[in-house]
């Protein structure tokens, strides 16, 4: 048997009852004002049917308006997940606001080390647009021998063991190269990894 979150079952159940209890007081109110609204040929084809005759035409008018209910019903869950996807527009765009303009660089890379997603910190650590970036090997930017640190943390990443973390020197530009430290993830989404870096220390030579 599977697992059953109670409380959320109620929530739902309570959900679905409120919304067809305004449903309902929508529908008795039109019919009050004498305004019906109904779409749906085949349905209206039945209801006739059953109107035409005294035997069903209780039974008509009854479907009629439970037809009407779930028509409304259906307008007032499309009206909730439109304010639900306004919702989480509104997040989405405040959790990337939060994301580019953090100071410490983040980098979304595969596991070729190629670069998929990156903020602004991140550019700015390559010395680089984020556009012109993306699509090009983070290792690229490291020395041979970093490159293979940075590989042999990613392994380590893998295993989803925390601690993944490393010192490499950072090649980016005309300037000396920066040693930063990075601290590598499971990307949750995808089957990469997430960079980010824990501060720089300070430039010097090869």
């Amino acid at each position: 048997m599977g697992d059953c979150n109670v409380p959320d079952l109620i929530d739902e159940l309570e959900r679905h009852s409120s919304l067809r209890q305004r449903a309902l007081r929508q529908v008795d109110a039109a019919e009050t004002r004498g305004t019906h609204s109904m779409s749906g040929s085949a349905a209206l084809g039945v209801l006739h049917k059953l109107a035409s005759s005294p035997d069903t035409a209780t039974e008509a008018l009854s479907l009629l308006h439970e037809l009407q209910v779930y028509q409304v019903e259906l307008a007032l869950q499309d009206e909730e997940l439109r304010a639900s996807r306004r919702e989480l527009e509104a997040l989405l765009h405040r959790q990337r606001q939060l994301y580019d303009h953090s100071p410490a660089g983040s980098f979304t890379i595969d596991q070729s080390t190629v670069i998929a997603e990156l903020n602004l910190a991140g550019a700015r650590l390559l010395k680089l647009r984020r556009e012109a970036a993306v699509g090009r090997r983070f290792d690229a930017f490291l020395t041979d021998r970093d490159g293979r640190v940075l590989q042999s943390v990613l392994a380590l990443a893998a295993t989803g063991r925390e601690g993944a973390e490393c010192e490499v020197r950072l090649n980016a530009g005309l300037g000396p190269p920066t040693t930063i430290r990075i601290s590598a993830g499971i990307d949750p989404a995808g089957s990469g990894f997430v960079l980010a870096t824990l501060g720089t220390a300070t430039t010097r030579g090869i």
